[in-house]
């Protein structure tokens, strides 16, 4: 019988980016993360201009907001998208009470906007699959491709998004030799992340984290799930990906 103190899944992104702020490693690529309050989305704002507000135990990008500062706008200074509508406010406090009434219910975080690189003018995002092997050792066993939907701020496939083979969406970016070695750059960041997380979460077995790619390739470690969905490597070519990913998922008792 598993032992609940030590659950496999953590649900709260607060509690994980707290864990991973405490690595002087990785504490350099998470974008400054609040709880969500007005004095703290005020600042965030001011300070990055573009700021993602997001439920803390939300999954496939539900009630996530994409807020913008831009001064010199006509509509007005400040705008939100949700889904596919955008609402443009001509105040601050305009802009909070609107965004507190379309909000979903439960506590949200204000985190540091990411301008992510775009493949055929829509963004995208990679997310990275790292499992415990029987041998109880950390490996990234599949890293995916995630594309936005033209009228989406999220990149999740159960959120119209469409996944692609991470080396197609960074082609543009990176060629050959320095594209392969960008991609094994991004599996040791998956188990540097998994090695770190396990100390205080020993019960995890995977995990999916999202890396967010700025304009100068940096990597960002936006969220990380620990019920990932294996099933989305199966839109790859390469069927192999999956099928590593499904047999270690099977000797840690996820499938039958």
């Amino acid at each position: 019988m598993k032992s609940s103190r030590h659950p496999r899944h953590i649900t709260s992104k607060w509690k994980k980016n707290a864990v991973l702020m405490e690595s002087s490693k990785l504490r350099s690529y998470l974008p400054e993360t609040r709880r969500f309050s007005k004095e703290h989305l005020l600042n965030m704002l001011m300070k990055y201009k573009m700021v993602y507000v997001k439920p803390v135990n939300g999954t496939w990008g539900n009630g996530v907001m994409r807020v913008e500062y831009k001064p010199h706008q006509r509509q007005g200074s400040y705008q939100y998208q949700r889904e596919k509508t955008i609402r443009f406010c001509g105040s601050f406090d305009e802009l909070y009470t609107s965004m507190c009434k379309h909000k979903l219910r439960g506590s949200y975080l204000v985190q540091q906007g990411i301008d992510l690189l775009k493949y055929d003018q829509r963004r995208f995002d990679l997310r990275v699959m790292v499992q415990r092997t029987p041998q109880k050792v950390w490996t990234t066993t599949g890293i995916i491709g995630r594309l936005a939907h033209p009228k989406k701020i999220v990149t999740n496939y159960h959120s119209e998004g469409k996944l692609v083979a991470a080396e197609k969406l960074l082609s543009p970016y990176l060629k050959g030799s320095r594209l392969n070695s960008y991609m094994y750059t991004l599996q040791d960041f998956g188990e540097d992340i998994a090695n770190h997380l396990k100390i205080s979460f020993p019960g995890l077995r995977e995990i999916g984290v999202d890396v967010a790619i700025d304009q100068k390739l940096r990597p960002w470690i936006l969220e990380v799930n620990t019920s990932p969905d294996p099933f989305i490597f199966r839109k790859l070519k390469d069927k192999r990906l999956f099928r590593t990913i499904m047999k270690y998922a099977r000797a840690y008792g996820k499938y039958k």
